[in-house]
């Protein structure tokens, strides 16, 4: 941590600003990062020991989730905590800063990740020989942990970038034409949106002298110019494409469906995630004034994704492209409660994107399962897998209900947290369509079960008739791939049923954004930006 010497001592320094030795329980903010970054650099020198791959990346995902843990408790205790890097004081220094919003993202990142490194032991046969599969992870980890923790806005962009290489490295794993073309349209409009939050970085950077985040939530407010309007809408454009937001989201289910399926989970559950919480960072914390001027622009682009998203995916016949319209779904419920932007907005913004990094999360390792048993998405090909594999078709469904929003499952409670929201605002025309949103999303869904389920066989064979492509799950397939899945969906039920953590975790977020004053003040203290 940094400090300065010569500052009185009679104020009220957080421990940001404190210069000496750093308590061992103080680098709780960094593990999340240093734990994964340090088990990619371990497993890319030892590619060639595929055998330490997978136990290795456990160790590390296990110890990361824990430290995880013991940043979103320590900050639910004693508010936003931060951590400036090279004795280098704020504004200037490298920070790291945990908020309840911040801390909860990373957490259940690192669960979503530990699930999916124990899903890929199903497949074990065909990674051997991907050596560097298992370090991407961990690199990818390390981004989105970097993106969700991160103090600084220049570092919110490093992360980003970290995200992309690692994510680019994992679609291309394999290299099969398939994957190539998605990884093109995927690189190609996230360089793009890249592109368009570094102008931005550098025309706020231009307007207000800082890239701290707590230095500008002090003075981008008292900026009159209009051009931080311009920047703001920038923002928006860049983590809207990002996010996979209407009409930037064409590149989501053009890549997602091409890589492995536990790729595909990773991606569905965490990268547009870190878009709509750099949104709600810009937007509500840094440039507050700008979200009454962009307001109709995010209902209406809201609006859009919610409808136009479930539309597209019942016009797929590949159910990883069908998910990943359901992911662009989810995105527009987010932005839902980013428009409205009263308190209850972002308590439901919160809440809508934990719910949809588990769900989605869960439902791309089903259909990975469904994959294996059919040896194909096409869902003309599919059919009569609720007889070959019951336990298979309850998880599919349950996930439906969850990812439309209906009750008792988890996604309900977040929809109907948009839905207060909405109409406390007198915002009801959004209303209705999220409330629409929820209707044909459970439509899209249980047409993908019924055509892999609950149909007989594939399309155009007699209804008497088995379906021959489907092979039973091997016993690796069961253990390592069917338990992990299982497991995830019921922590979504149970979470469903119990709602309250949720409705805690979501509150909180929600009052760490409309609260500023304790995120400036673990930088700043009782110190203004101008004193320093």
């Amino acid at each position: 941590m940094a400090g300065s010497a010569s500052t009185p001592k009679n104020l009220d320094l957080p421990p940001a600003m404190i210069e000496g030795v750093t308590s061992v329980a103080d680098w709780v903010i960094v593990w999340p990062i240093a734990l994964p970054m340090l088990g990619a650099a371990v497993l890319l020198m030892a590619r060639k020991r595929p055998e330490w791959q997978a136990p290795f990346a456990f160790v590390i995902l296990l110890a990361t989730l824990v430290a995880n843990f013991m940043l979103y408790m320590r900050v639910q205790a004693e508010g936003p905590l931060t951590m400036t890097m090279g004795n280098w004081l704020p504004p200037y220094g490298i920070s790291l800063t945990a908020d309840a919003l911040s801390a909860l993202f990373s957490l259940v990142s690192a669960f979503i990740l530990l699930i999916v490194v124990l899903f890929v032991q199903s497949e074990v046969e065909t990674r051997e020989n991907k050596y560097g599969y298992h370090s991407l992870l961990l690199l990818l980890l390390t981004g989105v942990s970097g993106g969700f923790l991160t103090g600084d806005l220049f570092n919110l962009y490093v992360w980003f970038e970290v995200m992309l290489i690692a994510s680019f490295g994992l679609l291309i794993i394999g290299g099969r034409k398939i994957q190539l073309d998605g990884a093109v349209k995927y690189g190609f409009l996230n360089f793009l949106a890249t592109t368009f939050f570094l102008i931005a970085i550098g025309f706020l950077y231009g307007l207000v002298g800082t890239l701290n985040m707590a230095d500008i939530a002090l003075k981008a407010p008292q900026v009159e110019s209009g051009a931080i309007y311009a920047v703001a809408a920038l923002f928006f454009l860049a983590f809207a494409m990002k996010g996979a937001a209407f009409p930037l989201n064409a590149w989501l289910p053009a890549s997602y469906h091409a890589p492995d399926p536990a790729v595909s989970a990773v991606f569905a559950g965490l990268l547009t995630k870190v878009g709509v919480y750099a949104l709600v960072r810009t937007h509500l914390l840094l440039i507050p004034q700008s979200h009454a001027q962009l307001q109709l622009v995010m209902e209406v682009v809201a609006a859009f994704t919610l409808i136009l998203a479930p539309l597209g995916a019942m016009a797929q016949t590949n159910a990883r492209r069908a998910l990943g319209f359901l992911v662009v779904g989810g995105i527009g419920a987010m932005l839902a409660g980013l428009a409205i932007g009263s308190p209850t907005g972002v308590f439901g913004l919160a809440a809508y994107a934990v719910n949809s990094m588990l769900v989605m999360t869960a439902l791309y390792l089903v259909v990975g399962l469904v994959e294996r048993m059919g040896g194909t998405s096409d869902i003309r090909k599919l059919g009569g897998l609720y007889r070959a594999n019951s336990w298979l078709s309850i998880l599919f469904i349950v996930l439906v209900f969850a990812v439309a929003g209906l009750p008792p499952f988890l996604g309900f409670w977040p929809k109907m947290i948009l839905v207060q929201a909405g109409v406390e605002v007198g915002n009801f025309w959004l209303v209705a369509f999220i409330l629409l949103n929820s209707i044909l999303t459970s439509i899209a869904g249980t047409r993908l079960w019924a055509h892999i389920f609950w149909r007989d066989g594939r399309e155009g064979a007699n209804s008497e008739q088995i379906n021959e492509r489907i092979r039973p799950l091997t016993t690796r397939a069961k253990v390592w791939g069917l338990l992990p899945a299982g497991a995830l969906v019921a922590f979504i039920v149970v979470a469903g049923l119990v709602p309250q953590p949720l409705f805690k975790a979501g509150a909180t977020a929600a009052f760490a954004i409309y609260e500023p004053a304790e995120y400036v003040g673990s930088v700043f203290g009782s110190l203004s930006a101008a004193e320093e």
